[in-house]
């Protein structure tokens, strides 16, 4: 078997070599002064001058942090940045064109590339060594640069005098000198590890070798560029510690804070639904959101069960909760607050959510939700229910100037009334109120969720944000009510 997996890792470094090859053309005809001029005025626009050598990386008119970032990487040898880039934004490529940019050019002279593991460094710097190798655009114009005698996997020279060197986490990285130089850059990619970040002693050990072993590996009077990649996959991890430290820590989302997309000539709306839809909130908050939950702190697996008929409870209400924003997007691919609007019983010690529409809507969607809400009921032989909506200071302008409004012009529309109570009070901090009031309930199996509706995507929806709530979690809204 070890055999079979080593020939097909050969076989794709070999597809990808050749790619690069056929990607990356060049001009036979060109001049020597020709060639000259062009290198010269590549290398005075740096974007232009990734897209020429990078035809394969470079798929995507790119957007306008990741011009910012190169400008800084380029223009400060002495820097250090981290870089919490959502998955399919390029932290990694851009990452690679820059270094490559600098070594190729003669700026930087000795790259120490360091991940989790051994392993994982090797594999994350073979794409710098198979495109030295194989890239007809660089080799035509700065020179044939694999080195014989030093060009190893994990480790090699080129002619031109950059080394370059992949290192695991808490191995040691002395003698890394390139000559008489010290590493001038290092690269940390993919330090942190859901398994390490379980245990806060070993992410303590790493921030410490990092500290402590690596960045110590360099030269007090040369110039140190550290770029650190990863997200941030868990509140306390390798690439928090290195932001406080950092000249820079930038988080960039898949979606900024209006729910758009941050590289949206290469990220489409409708793209970035597709790829979210099949994925957990949980999973989508920690992956492209920066927004690690710990899944089940607080509330374990949600209760399903057979609801008693809605008319036989002892108490029955509507309760919805707004949210200021006016956005139509589901909650589980994009980033904004949810509202929602819930049926719940209660009957004998025990509470039960008979149906919920939870999501992040628009407010006239919403307040259809609401007629939605009333009409549940009745249709369920309920004479007396209140229909309370969420109203606090904050929220009070909304409904005076919105939602009122509209409860009003939709009601016409279906030629139906809706009267709703407000809920004034002022209810705190989120995450104290859901873990004071609703855990020993959640606890004690005495809140049921209808199973009914277990595959109603709005239901599954209330479970995600349930058994997703911590303290820096900022999908809460549905456990709120």
């Amino acid at each position: 078997m070890a055999k079979k997996n080593d020939r097909a890792h050969l076989l794709d470094w070999q597809a990808f070599r050749d790619n690069t090859r056929r990607s990356t053309p060049i001009d036979l005809n060109e001049t020597a002064d020709q060639k000259k001029k062009r290198v010269q005025e590549l290398e005075k626009h740096p974007e232009k001058w990734f897209k020429y050598y990078f035809p394969s990386y470079y798929t995507a008119e790119p957007a306008p942090f990741h011009i910012k970032a190169s400008k800084r990487i380029l223009a400060n040898p002495e820097w250090y940045e981290v870089r919490s880039w959502s998955r399919e934004l390029a932290k990694s490529a851009r990452t690679m064109m820059e270094v490559l940019f600098l070594t190729v050019t003669g700026k930087k002279k000795n790259v120490l590339l360091v991940s989790a593991t051994y392993d994982d460094a090797e594999r994350l710097l073979e794409p710098y060594k198979l495109i030295l190798e194989a890239n007809n655009r660089i080799i035509n114009d700065y020179g044939e640069q694999q080195s014989p005698g030093s060009w190893e996997s994990g480790e090699f020279k080129t002619r031109g005098g950059a080394a370059f060197r992949a290192i695991g986490a808490r191995q040691s990285p002395r003698g890394t000198r390139n000559d008489a130089i010290r590493p001038d850059v290092i690269l940390i990619d993919d330090i942190d590890t859901d398994q390490d970040c379980r245990n806060p002693e070993i992410i303590k050990a790493k921030v410490e070798w990092i500290e402590q072993a690596l960045i110590p590996t360099r030269s007090i009077s040369v110039p140190l560029l550290i770029i650190a990649c990863g997200n941030i996959i868990a509140k306390y991890c390798c690439i928090t510690e290195m932001g406080k430290k950092a000249d820079i820590h930038e988080v960039i989302n898949i979606r900024d804070k209006n729910g758009k997309s941050t590289w949206p000539t290469k990220n489409t709306e409708e793209m970035i639904d597709r790829a979210l839809k099949p994925i957990s909130t949980s999973s989508q908050q920690k992956e492209y959101y920066n927004n690690p939950i710990r899944v089940g702190d607080i509330f374990k697996k949600a209760i399903w069960g057979k609801c008693p008929p809605l008319n036989t409870c002892e108490q029955v209400l509507t309760y919805a909760d707004p949210a200021t924003s006016n956005k139509d997007k589901s909650a589980t691919t994009s980033s904004g607050s949810t509202k929602g609007v819930g049926v719940i019983g209660y009957k004998d010690g025990k509470y039960y959510l008979y149906k919920i529409w939870l999501d992040i809507m628009s407010q006239s969607t919403f307040v259809g939700h609401l007629y939605d809400a009333r009409d549940y009921v009745l249709k369920h032989n309920i004479d007396v229910c209140r229909h309370w909506l969420e109203n606090n200071s904050l929220q009070d302008p909304i409904y005076e100037q919105i939602i009122k409004p509209l409860v009003l012009t939709v009601g016409r529309q279906r030629g139906k009334r809706l009267t709703l109570s407000l809920d004034k009070r002022d209810k705190g901090d989120k995450f104290t109120r859901i873990e004071g009031t609703l855990e020993p309930i959640w606890r004690n199996g005495d809140l049921i969720f209808n199973e009914d509706e277990q595959n109603n995507p709005h239901m599954e929806r209330m479970e995600e944000q349930f058994v997703g709530v911590a303290p820096n979690s900022k999908f809460m809204d549905g456990p709120t009510f």
